[in-house]
């Protein structure tokens, strides 16, 4: 198991499920969020479990902030797995015909930019030591196009070739990047998802699969299966049975309170203590 850990996107679902699991005595774990509350407890979950927590209370779109203190916490405990989780949803609300543009373009800085803002300040510091390990969460989402979630798709799929370029570039000087790409799975913000949510699967076993797959350094860790083909399959159709074929899956995207707005604030860089 890893030493030291940094997850983005703690303080709820995959990310705080993600965090509990590589929580254990002799681990450092690095937990970024923006809602403090949240993130402090789903930290008093992970001291419990005997391990030594940081937190930064970071928007992952600000640079800055975010590569200060990556870079710290790796000065003083270098970090052995990054899992670039954090990320939000958008789509077409009910009787909507397309999604909110402003919303739509802060979704790519989050999920895109902010990925990306994740693993660059320590990508450099893991080729100098020759090992460690990036994770980069995408979706089965990325594999396919969703009508109902244009910008959340194309998101997907730009952090999934970016992770797969990324592994191709620098797993030959002991850097490993995986990328994962989960189908549903019951977290708050799949519950905003208005429509047929197939194959379904509980945030414990989507974190059996991961952290397994994580520790074999498989490439592409998408799951489960059956819906990881049809969305493959679904993009090799013609567009006129394409349509037809994806309209089982239409749905529509609850408001969440938690949608990102405005610009990313220039946040207070944290000490790492």
């Amino acid at each position: 198991m890893p030493k030291t850990v940094v997850i983005t996107g703690a303080s709820s679902g995959l990310g705080e499920a993600l965090a509990v699991r590589y929580a254990r005595a002799g681990t450092v774990l690095g937990m970024v969020g923006r809602d403090r509350q949240r993130l402090e407890r789903v930290a008093e979950r992970c001291r419990a479990s005997g391990c030594e927590v940081r937190l930064a209370f970071i928007d992952v779109r600000d640079r800055p902030s975010l590569a200060a203190w990556l870079n710290e916490l790796d000065r003083a405990s270098p970090v052995d797995l990054v899992i670039a989780n954090a990320g939000v949803l958008t789509g077409t609300s009910d009787g909507q015909l397309v999604e909110d543009p402003d919303a739509a373009f802060k979704l790519m800085e989050i999920n895109v930019l902010g990925v990306m803002n994740t693993v660059q300040p320590l990508l450099p510091r893991m080729l100098a030591r020759g090992r460690g390990q990036i994770a980069i969460m995408s979706s089965v989402a990325g594999l396919v196009a969703l009508p109902d979630s244009p910008a959340y798709s194309a998101s997907k799929s730009a952090i999934l070739r970016y992770g797969l370029a990324l592994r191709g570039r620098v797993r030959a000087a002991g850097v490993r990047v995986n990328v994962l790409c989960p189908g549903y799975i019951t977290t708050p913000m799949a519950a905003r998802i208005k429509g047929w949510r197939p194959l379904e699967m509980s945030v414990e076993a989507a974190v059996d699969r991961i952290v397994k797959a994580l520790d074999r350094d498989r490439e592409l860790i998408a799951f489960p299966w059956a819906l990881v083909f049809i969305s493959r399959f679904a993009m090799l159709l013609p567009d006129g049975l394409r349509r037809v074929a994806m309209k089982p899956f239409k749905f529509h995207v609850a408001p969440s309170s938690e949608a990102p707005t405005g610009r990313a604030a220039e946040s207070p860089t944290p000490p790492v203590t």
